[in-house]
């Protein structure tokens, strides 16, 4: 067909249009949950993100947010914009790989294609692109700033740019290709290392051109190479080069006494002055193989020194700084990723392993006297031998992972010994990784994108599962996320799989050699723990490229299937087109609903909210990721706020993390630490003992004990096999307080004066080890003497509050520490004034009332909860002081802001039936006891037939028993004691259930 190419570029294009326009209609228009508002505040500034960073992204995003011009509430759009993008021409560049790949499977060259084959093969390449646009977790990453978009679309790219070197043949010129392919590879690097695992099977690509007669032993020598290569770059190039570099350095610096940095030059001159070396030598002698792969490392080489961005910057000290890798070691580690320890994938122990004993590790290094000194080793524990594995996938010592296991596997205690577990079998190790890492982890995922997703709630599966025959409550079938493909996407990969195996054979073993390397070989390689803090299906996201492909392929298979019946290839392959467009037209339209961000700004509002609840020049400690990040966005971008220095406890166990802490940041002045980098590098105090003194067991003075950390004086320290150790010796502490000075300052309200303690605050810490985390906080606060507020954000777990609960006074979206307790608190106590005023004037809720907009899991979890809890801490707090005006305004003021028909009714909204009631909203109150019934009717009847999980029978349950108890209170019988028969049915069922041993893990 002569104008194949032209329409072959024509419907790339085309399908490009298509895919930027989804994406760009559906795009996040601000920052999103997780890493986007950290990787948008570091692209705006070109600050440093976590490890291993991904510097082309930054620059990238940085030049994509100049397109905001003055209004910096637009950069986060526009940062989006840029995977929008990418993603686009990800599809674009999958386009042109599919017909070239439909190409061979009909075995003819462009320009001998017959207009029958030229519809399948193009109909193939519309196919499958346009399924992988509407693709479950393709789409999800597409309108975000993540790099999974953009790393996306380098494998693409690298994918079609192989086989565009495979249809030359002047050498020459193929050549070339081969370096631009290395050249890529080396900005994937700045990207995300994912791209790299596709390096086996474009070795067989190679192999497979170069070789007129491939064998299987060559093809498997190709393979390995494929996979060296792999090694070379993941474990050679990327942390190799500068710990050779820091080897030198240390011989320059601490032997020849040169200055800083000398080694690292030297270094850099000599290895790349060897690189052009080695290139002008094989040009020299015109050897084409090593020419090429030198020429292949020197741009692999150049992509790789984008991460001299992170150096530079770090040097400028920005706000974000992780790892701060301004110097050689703390660069070494930051490239290695060590800030995430490491998991054993060969040999290891199990989680029922206990250490024995602790060994010096590799030297930790310090930059001190002009000389590169030890100042510790990294521990190397020890692990019971008999409780280790070949390949140990049953391995966490994250808190609650071990009874994970034990639920997962049905282990009982131990008889001898009841405080763990029995140690998991070999077959129940491969068992786990087969059934819940490839299974539950990895295959849950491939059927979201290939058969439908029941919806979007935690763990939820895919659907239609065959094996489920239970009803689907209205809860599901009315989740935007409900989304039934019908199979059809699997039917069309599964054809295309078996037509380019019995046509193309070679091809058929790259992309499944790809498909392998980014899905199976990565759940080995990660090694997941048994529950993660979110679904992680974007990283298998390469995977569902190279099926994608074979849905692609698929139509041809339709094709040969039709023109056997109609035996006219034009009519079956314009069937077969249109039949197979149909497909990807159903997901694109069951999925627009899930996928569509437009008018979701809660992300940003829950950050301001957080950071209004605070007073000024607050320290704010917050937890993990979605604690943080929008925070940093809304401050870095937005500039919201600055005078909040917001302490984030999960990076407050680092010692460039502290370190910062130390530094005045916008608005706010440096945090008071007295602590010095020696008291808290890496290794030093990460976890202080608690071994009880008799001495001082009713009560240790925190300033002293800081003190007494900082001198590590011998009078808090025992002796352990690793030397002299810091021990908590008391689980009392008290700190001196100036009575006089807070009175004046008109800290505690007049209400609360009379709670002032004498001249001392004292609380128990517990019986507990103390964190570095939680050594910085208490050193904070027994500095701080209350003359900067302290706050803890209301999303932390327990033991980040110190033991501090009944001195917290909750203003909103977080807990203000006060120099008083009161006794009781256990949750901390309201200031129904200062709380009113914040959760009424200063907070928004834009768009949660608006059922059009998608919200998903994140958004219906902390986010929801925290506004609910506060509205429901609040206005019964009002009730409590007789305030039920007050208390009527806040409680309709959440429904409102936030209700059933936005984010369903959760179990925090189940608490507001009484106090509605007491306000004198009987009626709404009913209401909501009518739909919270009826829904976990439905729910329990579900979960209950098809062996749910026991947690959303738990919660169901218990929203039910709330519902029958606060009508009771409200002396409402009538409506109690018909609910109450509803629970009780539902209860009885669980409880037949269990007694026939049918009953949920």
């Amino acid at each position: 067909m002569k104008n194949f190419q032209r329409i072959n570029n024509l419907l790339g294009w085309s399908v490009f249009a298509i895919a930027l326009f989804t994406y760009a209609m559906t795009v996040e228009e601000t920052a999103s949950f997780w890493d986007c508002g950290e990787f948008i505040a570091c692209a705006f500034k070109l600050q440093v993100p976590h490890p291993p960073g991904a510097p082309i992204f930054l620059l990238i995003g940085r030049m994509f947010s100049l397109l905001a011009g003055s209004d910096v509430t637009r950069v986060a759009y526009w940062v989006n914009m840029m995977s929008v993008l990418a993603s686009a021409f990800t599809i674009l560049f999958m386009f042109w790989t599919l017909t070239m790949l439909g190409r061979k499977i009909v075995a003819k060259s462009a320009d001998t294609l017959t207009l029958g084959e030229s519809i399948g093969v193009l109909g193939a390449g519309l196919v499958g692109s346009l399924i992988y646009t509407f693709s479950d977790t393709f789409w999800f990453s597409a309108v975000e700033a993540e790099v999974y978009a953009m790393s996306s679309f380098f494998t693409a790219l690298v994918f079609w740019a192989m086989y565009r070197w495979e249809l030359i043949e002047d050498e020459s010129k193929a050549n070339r290709w081969i370096i631009l392919i290395a050249y890529l590879t080396g900005l994937s690097i700045g990207i995300h290392l994912l791209n790299l695992v596709t390096l086996p099977a474009l070795a067989l690509i190679y192999y497979f051109k170069k070789k007129q007669n491939p064998t299987l032993i060559g093809g498997i020598v190709a393979l390995i190479i494929g996979v060296v290569i792999l090694g070379i770059i993941n474990a050679g190039i990327i942390p190799g080069i500068p710990a050779m570099a820091f080897s030198i350095e240390k011989l320059f610096v601490n032997s020849f006494g040169l200055p800083y940095n000398s080694g690292v030059i030297f270094f850099v001159i000599v290895f790349f002055g060897a690189v052009i070396y080695g290139v002008w030598f094989a040009q020299k002698k015109k050897n084409p193989v090593l020419s090429t792969a030198l020429l292949s490392l020197a741009f692999v080489l150049i992509g790789y020194l984008s991460y001299t961005q992170a150096l530079v910057r770090a040097n400028y000290n920005p706000p974000i700084n992780e790892n701060n890798p301004s110097d050689a070691i703390n660069y070494l580690s930051y490239l290695r990723r060590e800030q995430y320890g490491s998991r054993s994938l060969t040999y290891g122990p199990l989680f029922t392993a206990r250490v024995t004993d602790i060994r010096r590790g590799d030297p930790m290094y310090k930059m001190e006297g002009g000389q590169y000194k030890i100042y510790d080793y990294k521990p190397e524990y020890v692990w019971e031998k008999d409780q280790q594995m070949v390949l140990p996938r049953l391995w966490s010592q994250q808190p609650g992972h071990a009874q994970l296991y034990a639920s997962i596997l049905g282990l009982p205690r131990d008889p001898s010994d009841q405080s763990r577990y029995v140690k998991p079998t070999f077959g129940q190790n491969i068992g786990y990784m087969f059934s819940r890492q490839m299974g539950f982890m990895y295959m849950r995922y491939f059927m979201w994108n290939f058969a439908g997703r029941e919806s979007d709630y935690e763990w939820a599966d895919w659907m239609p599962r065959p094996s489920n025959k239970a009803a689907l409550p209205e809860s599901i079938k009315n989740n935007k996320a409900h989304d039934n493909f019908y199979f059809l996407p699997l039917i069309l990969g599964l054809l295309g799989f078996f037509i380019q195996f019995t046509k193309r054979e070679k091809d058929w073993l790259v992309v499944a050699i790809s498909f392998l390397m980014t899905g199976l070989a990565l759940v080995v390689f990660l090694n997941s723990p048994p529950t993660e803090p979110r679904e992680r299906d974007y990283i298998y996201v390469g995977s569902f490229y190279f099926f994608a492909l074979w849905a692609g392929l698929g139509v041809l298979a339709l094709q040969q299937f039709l023109s056997r019946v109609s035996k006219n290839t034009v009519t079956a392959g314009v069937l077969a087109s249109v039949l197979s467009l149909g497909v990807p037209v159903m997901m694109g339209a069951k999925s627009w609903d899930n996928h569509d961000r437009s008018n979701r700004w809660h992300s940003v509002d829950f950050a301001k909210n957080m950071l209004s609840s605070c007073a000024p020049n607050a320290i704010l400690f917050t937890g993990g990721d979605n604690d943080t990040f929008p925070l940093w966005y809304v401050q870095e971008v937005e500039g919201f706020r600055t005078d909040v220095r917001v302490c984030n406890l999960s990076l407050l166990g680092t010692d460039w993390y502290i370190d910062q802490m130390k530094r005045q940041t916008y608005e706010s002045k440096p945090l008071p630490i007295s602590l010095e980098m020696d008291n808290f590098r890496t290794g030093i105090n990460d976890q202080i003992p608690f071994s009880e003194n008799p001495n001082v067991k009713d009560g240790i003075d925190l300033q002293e004990y800081i003190q007494l950390v900082k001198q590590n004086n011998p009078a808090i320290q025992v002796q352990t096999t690793l030397g002299q150790m810091n021990v908590l010796p008391s689980s009392v502490f008290s700190l001196k307080l100036d009575t006089t000075k807070i009175r004046q300052s008109g800290l505690v309200s007049k209400e609360f004066e009379s709670l002032l303690p004498g001249d001392r605050m004292n609380w128990s810490f517990g019986q507990n080890d103390i964190t570095k985390p939680e050594l910085i906080q208490l050193d904070i606060i027994a500095h701080n003497n209350f003359e900067r507020p302290v706050y803890f954000a209301s999303t932390l777990g327990s033991q980040s509050y110190l033991g501090l609960k009944e001195f917290l006074q909750l203003e909103g979206y977080a807990y203000r520490l006060m120099p008083f307790k009161v006794p009781g608190a256990r949750d901390g106590f309201v200031n129904s004034d200062i709380m009113y005023k914040n959760m009424m004037t200063k907070m928004a809720w834009r768009e949660m009332n608006n059922p059009n907009v998608y919200y998903d899991e994140t958004y219906r979890g902390a986010p929801t909860v925290s506004a609910r809890i506060a509205f429901y801490r609040l206005a019964t707090q009002l009730i409590q002081e007789g305030k039920l005006a007050q208390a009527k305004t806040v409680l309709n003021r959440c429904l409102e802001a936030i209700p059933d028909k936005a984010i369903p009714y959760d179990q925090i909204s189940v608490s507001f039936i009484g106090p509605l009631i007491s306000v004198g909203e009987k009626a709404k109150a009913l209401q909501m006891a009518e739909l919270i019934m009826k829904r976990s009717d439905e729910n329990l009847n579900y979960y209950i037939e098809s062996n749910g999980d026991s947690q959303d029978i738990r919660v169901n349950l218990y929203q039910m028993n709330l519902v029958v108890q606060q009508l009771h209170d409200a002396k409402l019988e009538a409506e109690a004691n018909k609910y109450e028969a509803i629970f009780n049915r539902q209860y009885q069922r669980l409880g037949n259930r269990l007694d026939d041993g049918s009953g949920a893990e």
